[in-house]
Order: C-alpha cells, then sequence, then structure tokens
C-alpha cells in the first residue's frame, strides 16, 4: 500500500480530507442520533492535537459516540473505567519481571491507543487522574526513566457525570485547563429518542458498530492532511485581538474568581481555526471564534459562590461577554 494512502483509501489530499471528515457525521449517525454538535468538537480537537471533556448525565451515548468516531476514522480505542482504587499504573502501565529472561520488560497500558476513553475520570483520586497529564500535554509516557511516545493521533475523551457529585474528585483546574474542549451531551429531544427506541426494536447492537453499518470513511492520513490545511488557515490581526478581548473580559467579570489564561486563549483561537477550515474557509471570522467560544472556554474559568447560587452559569457569563465585546469588521 502506498505509505500516504490510509485503509480507508484516502490519500491525504486537503479537499478529498475535509470532504471525508464531513462524511463523519452522517457515518456516526448510523449509531448515534442527534449528537452533530459533539462529532463536531471531537474531530476539532483531533485536528487541533487537543482532548475532549464530555459532560452528561449517563445514558446519553457519550461512550458509543468515541467508539463510532474511532470506526469511522479506523483508529484504534481503549475505554478504561475510573475507579476509586484505580492505580496509575492501570492507566500507563508498568514494568513487569520476565522469569524466562531474568529482565523487566515493559508492557504497555491502555493509554497507548488512538482514542482513550478515560470513562468518568472524576471517580478516581487525583494521583490516577495526574497519570494522564504527560500524556495529554508531551504525548508521552515516562516509566522507571524512559520517556515512551505515544502513538499519533492520541487523543483523550474523559467523560463526568454533571449530577452526581458523592464518591468523585472533581478535576483540578491545572487539569481542566490541558482539555482543549469541554463539550456538554444533552438529553435528546423528543423525535431523536423515538428513533433511538426504534433502532433498538429493529435490533440496533451498539457492541456491534458493524453491523449497524459504520464504515470507515477517513483515516490517519486525511488527518494529517487536514492538519497541514489548518496549520494555513489565515488568523488577520484584528481577530487575534478579538479572541484576546474575550479572554481579558473573563478576568474581569465580576461573576467569576478565574478568568481564561493565556493558554484559554490560544486553545480558542485554534479551534476557531479548524472551524474555520472545516467549513471550507482559509480565514477566520469572529462567527468561527462564536461558535467554539463556550466548549473552549467554560471548563477554563470558576463562577464565585454567590453567582452560582444566584443561578449563573458560566455559559451564561459567556454568552454575556460575546455579547458585549465589540465584533471586528
Amino acid at each position: 500500500m502506498d505509505p500516504t494512502t490510509d485503509n480507508a483509501g484516502n490519500t491525504g489530499d486537503p479537499g478529498t480530507a475535509r470532504a471525508s471528515l464531513e462524511a463523519l457525521r452522517a457515518e456516526i449517525a448510523k449509531a448515534v442520533v442527534g449528537q452533530d454538535p459533539a462529532v463536531t468538537g471531537l474531530v476539532v480537537a483531533l485536528l487541533c492535537r487537543g482532548h475532549v471533556l464530555l459532560e452528561g448525565v449517563p445514558g446519553v451515548a457519550k461512550t458509543l459516540l468515541v467508539h463510532a468516531l474511532a470506526s469511522a476514522l479506523e483508529l484504534d480505542t481503549k475505554r478504561v473505567q475510573f475507579t476509586p482504587d484505580l492505580m496509575p499504573s492501570d492507566v500507563t502501565g508498568s514494568l513487569v519481571y520476565d522469569t524466562r529472561s531474568a529482565e523487566f520488560s515493559f508492557q504497555p497500558g491502555p493509554v497507548f491507543t488512538n482514542l482513550l476513553l478515560a470513562d468518568e475520570i472524576n471517580r478516581t483520586p487525583p494521583k490516577t487522574q495526574s497519570s494522564l497529564l504527560e500524556a495529554m500535554e508531551e504525548r508521552q509516557v515516562t516509566v522507571d526513566g524512559t520517556p515512551r511516545p505515544l502513538p499519533d493521533p492520541f487523543l483523550v475523551a474523559a467523560t463526568q457525570n454533571p449530577v452526581e457529585y458523592e464518591g468523585t474528585y472533581p478535576l483540578p483546574e491545572a487539569q481542566l485547563d490541558r482539555f482543549l474542549l469541554k463539550l456538554t451531551i444533552p438529553l435528546p429531544s423528543r423525535q431523536d429518542e423515538i428513533d433511538v427506541l426504534t433502532r433498538h426494536a429493529e435490533g440496533f447492537n451498539p457492541r456491534d458498530l458493524r453491523a449497524a453499518g459504520v464504515r470507515p470513511v477517513a483515516g490517519p492520513a486525511d488527518l494529517e492532511a487536514a492538519r497541514a490545511a489548518v496549520a494555513k488557515t489565515t488568523v488577520s490581526p484584528e481577530i487575534t485581538a478579538y479572541v484576546v478581548d474575550i479572554c481579558r473580559a473573563t478576568r474581569e467579570s465580576p461573576s467569576l474568581t478565574l478568568g481564561v489564561s493565556p493558554r484559554g486563549a490560544t486553545a480558542l483561537l485554534a479551534a476557531a481555526r479548524a472551524w474555520a477550515w472545516l467549513t471550507g474557509r482559509d480565514y477566520v471570522i469572529p462567527d468561527d471564534v462564536k461558535a467554539l467560544a463556550l466548549p473552549a472556554l467554560r471548563h477554563r474559568v470558576q463562577l464565585r459562590p454567590e453567582a452560582e447560587m444566584e443561578g449563573v452559569t458560566a455559559d451564561s457569563v459567556i454568552n454575556a461577554i460575546l455579547a458585549h465585546v465589540p465584533v471586528p469588521r
């Protein structure tokens, strides 16, 4: 096989890559109903080499969404159920003594994959949560002083339940800041829920995506070509200033004790560039920034307790800032 061609038959041409990534929505919709924004967010994260925090109540297909994305992109995926007794070595891997060779050999953990589903990440203690930090930031795992590179692409999709906090360990701000996007997975609409039940009544099995008709429509070559094209997407000085003004406004908001850091501003700009390219443009406009502002910033701000008691949310604060900050012409 030509090294520039992946198993889905794609050659890595930017135009072909965009069409293939756009086809992901239709392919994943064969298994997951009504979650197009989450699919788009995951693709944006892959293009930016970022990670995603998925928040939603149990049973809204967060796990199925990640598995369907991996199948449609022909990427390897592994799932780790985060529990209070999970150890860091259960994620990263460890040295194991081989009695035959009388030597220690490294046995890689589930983090050595393309898409890692960290299920209920806030149910494990900070020590184990932190085992992902090096992997997310440096794309490697260090065991016994030896750094071991992770596959490319590599994305952590971590899930958490927004309504049940008993027995959980909230992610610290430093770790939340490592996620490019925080995507909320809503309950389906009435018609979408009817469609879900109809599919199950007709024999849909979420554990057999091939039987559901999910096929690879893109691959690593497409992602590589898309990333190169995104890197060439033009950002005007006015757009850069607009992103900075939005982020600086969060630091001055009376409803927040913590605003967006420069890393958050960089994340918003990167996500806006990826979204601009996905929509068919080679330049960023203010609407691209607005479209990604909530998922890129909502987990990087911290509400004041009194504002939270009054029903203020991170999304409402960011929306108010977007309405207030002047939009470049």
